[in-house]
């Protein structure tokens, strides 16, 4: 399918988001849409997996008499006896169990005869999915999808009739596509993204912007060592420990390609878009195996896989990229002090966590490892806590380049952010400053990154050259340090045009020589009006 019809797909059902939303709340309308589509991606991988389980058993979809009838729904009434053996089989090739009567095809059919039982049915649908499946992927997973919330309607039936009308128009726009599973996800990408413009300050949580994400994960896929030699061959393990809905990772993957990567790892402490993130990896086709996302408060490290004590168990990751929340107000403790990740740095200050998430990241990056993280620009010159971080940082090398990126680029804010990238072991022993902040396209509500922005940033990157006029320099530590370890991008490249040098001799010669043609013209003209008997012009000095 192209990428013209994946975006298309993605369009048509934004177009009936906005068209059925009403007066209901964007965030709230999002979760009953992506879970359907969800449940709708399910139903078609299982009925593959079906497929294959029962080969020529499998009864022929065209035979069957509509109705909303799907094959599986036939094999079931003419196969009582073998259903749990089947199921059980299921569970080991799918890791998930989905009735016949809780498949897309059926729930669609209800939707479309306005069934009074649709409600019900998709209720006991989902529980069924969280509860009977295989892999523990599954708990959970539509606990915030409340369809008795009376923001579907008043009553039992109002409820019905909406998730009638939004199921069908999702059906009828899902029927002009091939849906495999790429253009799903895509569009489920495309959906997200154009909620999260609609959401404004809240988007923040959930969602960083498409192009920002391409340039953290080109940057983390790059050789760490040798940027310029290009990209690594594979990454054993990559963590997001703000990972939102998880398009930073799935971006990560798909720049490394499915085989590239050998597990994703994420962490989310709020629990829709925890929930969100763990559907988008499967729609992704991310397998069950391949990924494990965590819900949970990053700062208070409450993932015990991360706080294993067992150094030869400790899990390192070869990438680590992230969006925390931009001064995030936290509760630093005395124990939070005397914690592995941050007791040779000191603790971030309670106003703004932006310390203490790096920290977390950059503990556990292995040491051929990239970082790469989005923070406001006041982590690179406030004083007090941070200015100590940011020294022993710099003084044992670990900050490798400075990026900063132009305002306005973010649904949730209007401030200009930088990306920091940190290595543990990094051979230059500089620090290369990119100001990014001039090159961007104006955009109606946000300001926007063109391909050409973003390749500048990453070849630079990448050549870490000594200096490109007015774009980016590298920068030994002895001027960072004259500079009191600040980082203030300015004050290392500045964008600031230079003045033209102004000769002031020649610009008084061309006054006098402007001065004597205006009297010449003056004296010109007061001749023709002296002849007419008209008033003279006043001299020019008068």
């Amino acid at each position: 399918m192209t990428e013209n019809n994946q975006k298309q797909l993605g369009k048509t059902l934004w177009a009936i988001a906005d068209q059925l939303r009403g007066a209901m709340n964007a965030d709230d309308f999002r979760d009953y849409m992506l879970a359907f589509l969800f449940l709708r991606y399910l139903s078609d991988n299982y009925q593959q997996a079906a497929k294959k389980e029962l080969g020529r058993d499998y009864p022929d979809p065209n035979a069957i008499g509509n109705g909303g009838r799907s094959s599986l729904s036939v094999w079931y009434e003419q196969n009582p006896d073998d259903v749990s053996a089947f199921e059980r089989q299921m569970r080991l090739k799918a890791h998930y169990v989905i009735r016949p009567e809780h498949l897309w095809a059926s729930i669609a059919h209800m939707a479309r005869t306005q069934d009074g039982e649709l409600l019900n049915t998709l209720q006991a649908g989902f529980k069924y999915i969280e509860n009977e499946s295989f892999q523990s992927t599954f708990s959970g997973l539509f606990s915030e999808i409340n369809l008795g919330s009376e923001k579907l309607g008043k009553t039992y039936a109002d409820r019905n009739a909406k998730l009638c009308t939004i199921i069908s128009k999702i059906a009828e726009g899902l029927a002009e596509f091939s849906t495999d599973s790429d253009t799903l996800g895509d569009a489920y990408e495309y959906l997200i993204g154009q909620f999260a413009a609609g959401s404004g300050k809240k988007a923040g949580e959930f969602y960083t912007p498409q192009r920002i994400s391409d340039i953290l994960s080109e940057i983390v896929t790059l050789d760490s060592q040798e940027p310029k030699t290009g990209k690594r061959k594979h990454l054993a393990s990559v963590m997001d420990f703000a990972c939102g809905s998880g398009s930073l990772l799935l971006n990560v993957r798909k720049r490394m390609g499915s085989h590239g990567i050998g597990k994703i790892f994420g962490q989310e402490k709020n629990i829709t878009t925890y929930n969100l993130a763990r559907m988008n990896m499967l729609l992704h086709g991310v397998k069950d195996t391949e990924f494990e996302i965590y819900h949970g408060d990053t700062l208070t490290n409450d993932w015990d896989m991360l706080r294993e004590t067992n150094p030869a168990k400790k899990p390192y990751f070869d990438a680590v990229v992230a969006n925390p929340p931009f001064s995030y107000r936290w509760d630093p403790n005395e124990a939070l002090g005397e914690d592995v990740r941050f007791k040779n740095y000191g603790l971030a200050p309670k106003s703004a966590a932006d310390f203490a998430f790096l920290l977390h990241g950059f503990h556990y990056l292995k040491d051929d490892g990239v970082m790469a993280i989005i923070l406001p620009h006041g982590v690179l010159f406030r004083g007090g806590a941070e200015s100590k971080i940011r020294r022993k940082l710099l003084e044992d090398g670990h900050i490798d380049t400075v990026i900063g990126l132009p305002a306005n680029l973010f649904y949730s804010t209007g401030i200009p952010v930088c990306i920091l990238v940190l290595k543990k072991c990094k051979k230059p022993d500089d620090v290369l400053f990119i100001n990014a902040s001039e090159l961007f396209e104006r955009g109606k509500r946000q300001n926007y990154l063109s391909d050409e922005h973003i390749e500048k940033i990453i070849d630079t990157y990448q050549q870490r050259p000594e200096s490109i006029g007015r774009y980016a320099r590298r920068v030994g530590m002895d001027e960072i340090e004259a500079n009191d370890f600040n980082l203030n991008i300015s004050r290392y490249v500045s964008t600031a045009k230079e003045e033209v040098a102004i000769d002031l001799s020649a610009t008084h010669n061309e006054l006098v020589e402007i001065e004597k043609r205006i009297r010449e013209s003056t004296a010109k003209h007061n001749a023709f009006l002296k002849e007419l008997g008209l008033s003279p012009l006043p001299a020019p000095d008068q």
